[in-house]
Order: structure tokens, then C-alpha cells, then sequence
């Protein structure tokens, strides 16, 4: 491995233990770690998704199965930097949580596949990072609303105002578009044009990751859109009972 992917994760693993005892030193040793996850989501989301975005541009020879360009693999290396540190994360504090430990191995597989075993392919699998990362933003302030609405009055209000607009953003990106560019994905590799320089079950070991991932996140945001749908109808009850 050359020197990116350890100084990626340096950065990373810095963010995190910043956020832990500085940023958010105040918190509770319940919240922070969460926080800290945050805080490295934060550094991570919104840069790859412009990274990878301009690493796609800048290759005009970009497909399913064109080579990857060194700036794509610096930003699949800058990817695998923090999916490691935050993998640690999980492991450490939230061991219990199969599903998104789970999530980020699958991640990882793909993207280390992708960067140092076929070297080919970055410019479907950087897409679709743009598409999970996009929303990366707004679902991190989502979240460290939602671990502090219990203390935080305003904490309480961004997240209940936040809430609608995160899911049909989430939706309309992990719902439509997501399915969509995997659908073409598909499509491609299974005319056969990458059997040469990307073995086919490294495709479809991707294929079937992705699936996964967009399927768990189809029923995430379902999950959330029936729980704010009865919060609501709550304080709806709530006020007929008080008039």
C-alpha cells in the first residue's frame, strides 16, 4: 500500500479523538463517542462526494471497466481511511451492532477490491459513493439531534424540523436514483465486457453488496417515515385531547 491510505487515516483517527476529548469534552461519556463518529462522518461525506465527483469528470476514458485514474484511487483509499477508523468505532463502543458493522466490511471488500486487487472499475463504485455520501451531511446533523433532543430543547426542534425533509431527500437519492445506476451497472457487466480485467465474481460480489446496502436503506428511511407518521399523529391526539 502506498503512503495515502496511512496518512488518510491519521487524519481520521485525529478528527475522532479531537471531537472526543475536545470538541465534545462537555457531553456525556455516553454521547461522545457517537459524537466523535459524527464529527470523522462530517470530515468524510461531503469532500468524497466533491472528490470523487471531480475524479470522475477529469477521466475521459471513464466506464464500468476503464482503469482507475490516481485520483480516483487516492479518493477510494481516502474512502477505505475513514470506513477503517469508524469500523474501529463500532467495534469498540457499539460491538452489538451487527447490521452497520456488517455494512462496513461489505464497504470495505468493495472498495479495497476495487483499488488494490483489479484496479479497474472506480468510476461505478466512486458514482455510487457519491450517491451514499450526498446525503451524508444533513444526516449527520440529523443525527447528533436526535442524540442530544433528550437534553436539548433546540436540539429537540432541529431534529423534528430537519426530519421531513432528510427522508424524501434520502428517499428520492437511496429509492430512485441509487436502484437506478445499479440497474445500468448491471446491465453492463453482464453483457461480459469486464471479464477481462474484473473477474466476474469480483462484480458480483459488488453487485450483490450494493443490493444489500440499498435495500437496507430503502427499509431504514420506510422505518423512519412510519415512526415520524406516528409521532405525529401523537401530538395530534395529544392536542384534541388537550382542547
Amino acid at each position: 500500500m502506498d503512503f495515502h491510505l496511512p496518512f488518510f487515516f491519521s487524519i481520521f483517527f485525529t478528527i475522532y479523538l479531537t471531537a472526543h476529548f475536545i470538541i465534545f469534552r462537555n457531553w456525556s461519556p455516553k454521547l461522545r463517542p457517537d459524537a466523535a463518529s459524527c464529527s470523522i462522518s462530517f470530515a468524510h461525506g461531503t469532500p468524497a462526494a466533491i472528490f470523487a465527483f471531480q475524479s470522475i469528470i477529469s477521466d475521459a476514458n471513464r466506464g464500468f471497466a476503464s482503469p482507475n485514474t490516481a485520483f480516483q484511487n487516492s479518493v477510494l483509499e481516502y474512502s477505505i481511511a475513514y470506513f477503517i477508523m469508524d469500523l474501529f468505532h463500532y467495534l469498540i463502543f457499539n460491538p452489538s451492532d451487527v447490521l452497520f458493522i456488517g455494512h462496513h466490511v461489505a464497504t470495505l471488500f468493495v472498495f479495497l477490491t476495487c483499488r488494490y486487487l483489479v484496479v479497474h472499475g472506480a468510476y461505478g463504485i466512486l458514482v455510487l459513493l457519491i450517491l451514499a455520501e450526498v446525503t451524508s451531511f444533513f444526516q449527520n446533523v440529523w443525527t447528533l439531534a436526535g442524540v442530544l433532543r433528550v437534553e436539548s430543547k433546540v436540539a429537540a426542534q432541529v431534529f423534528d424540523v430537519l426530519s421531513p425533509p432528510f427522508y424524501a431527500f434520502y428517499s428520492v437519492v437511496r429509492g430512485f436514483f441509487g436502484p437506478f445506476f445499479v440497474y445500468k451497472m448491471m446491465g453492463f457487466y453482464l453483457s461480459g465486457e469486464a471479464d477481462d480485467v474484473i473477474p466476474r465474481w469480483v462484480w458480483v460480489s459488488w453487485i450483490c453488496v450494493v443490493v444489500a446496502a440499498i435495500s437496507v436503506s430503502i427499509l431504514w428511511i420506510c422505518n423512519k417515515w412510519v415512526e415520524l407518521y406516528r409521532e405525529r399523529i401523537a401530538v395530534v391526539e395529544k392536542e384534541k385531547k388537550v382542547r
